[in-house]
């Protein structure tokens, strides 16, 4: 419609397809205006009435887009952002921003130079489950939290060597894939943490990427995060386990959102983004009997409608740059911590 911001999504892989066009298409006061797909065709026949450009530069003869989606690649997020920004365009950058906390200063000092937005698409802010804790946190019921359990589990026995993932170049590995939800997660919730231990690791026969890893994260408040993926798991672990001074909530399965994109459902389908009611999580505060809590219904629409208010000068950037600066450096941290098999102090680092 007249007036609604003008988007332009690069790449149309995974990200591009499930997690940016979709969204941005579906989310009021944006239109799907552009896509680079530098070959083939996939992109032209979802989206017929959205030109395709073969590159970036193509894209960006038109002046009319005003938001621009780098949904390449990790290890080429920081080259086609800058371009984008250079370009005078403001830039939502799939996670990992970036892969160094270097590159990703460098990314919001030119933002910021030229008054531009640039962020982060940390879209499991939006999960319905993660909604619902936060809700049960806030709800004082726990007490004061103690500890905080997250997993991200998946099973894939043999390593993709074809993918760019798995195949050992820069960006791969579970820990620059996952990582970045788990960590802007706790920190979303509990701020800079002073403290991590990290186990960074490769389980799988053949795998030359990490492909688990066990995060601890220490919080000035007394909180102790323990962070997990894996991609062995035959039987996940929960999602979310807090343990407050007067209870717990434990949560267990993965927000829906992804799988019903990729099945093609659409966020106006009804039930899209709801747990079945065998899903919701369990809350114990001690006296009472155990009881269910509803899901919240994710939303990934979400992002994009705070990106769009925050341009329009509508509402707070939710996800602020220097947010995704704190995880790209606390990846760093995490590495640094596995290889030398130690805690490293993370306060006024991170």
């Amino acid at each position: 419609m007249a007036g609604d911001i003008r988007v332009g999504v690069i790449g149309f892989g995974l990200a591009g397809r499930i997690f940016h066009t979709a969204v941005v298409a579906a989310t009021p006061g944006l239109e799907l205006a552009a896509i680079v797909q530098r070959r083939g065709d996939e992109a032209a026949k979802a989206y017929p009435g959205v030109k395709i450009a073969r590159s970036i530069e193509e894209m960006l003869e038109d002046p009319t887009i005003r938001l621009v989606v780098v949904g390449t690649p990790s290890f080429s997020h920081y080259e086609h952002a800058e371009q984008c920004l250079r370009a005078g365009r403001n830039v939502v950058i799939d996670k990992p921003i970036t892969l160094t906390s270097e590159e990703t200063r460098k990314l919001i000092d030119l933002a910021q130079q030229h008054k531009l937005l640039v962020t982060a698409y940390q879209n499991r802010r939006w999960d319905g489950d993660f909604v619902t804790l936060k809700q049960v946190l806030a709800s004082g019921e726990l007490g004061r939290a103690v500890s905080y359990e997250s997993h991200f589990d998946r099973y894939r026995a043999e390593p993709k060597r074809d993918v760019w993932r798995e195949s050992g170049g820069p960006g791969g590995g579970i820990l620059f894939d996952l990582g970045p939800h788990l960590i802007d997660q706790a920190t979303t919730l509990f701020g800079n943490p002073e403290s991590v231990f990290a186990d960074v690791r490769i389980d799988r026969e053949g795998s030359v990427v990490d492909d688990a890893f066990d995060l601890q994260l220490k919080f000035p408040s007394g909180i102790t995060a323990l962070l997990r993926s894996t991609l062995t798991a035959c039987t996940p672990g929960p999602r979310f386990v807090v343990h407050g001074t007067r209870g717990s909530f434990v949560k267990w399965g993965i927000d829906p959102q992804e799988d019903q994109l990729k099945a093609g459902a659409k966020f106006d389908d009804p039930g899209f983004g709801e747990d079945p009611a065998s899903m919701w999580g369990e809350l114990h505060v001690v006296g009472k009997p155990a009881q269910r809590v509803k899901t919240a219904a994710g939303d990934y629409r979400g992002l994009y409608a705070n990106v769009r208010d925050a341009l329009l000068g509508k509402g707070e950037l939710e996800v602020k740059p220097e947010q995704a600066w704190r995880t790209t450096r606390l990846i760093e941290l995490c590495r640094e911590s596995s290889d030398l098999g130690r805690r490293i102090e993370s306060r006024g680092r991170a």
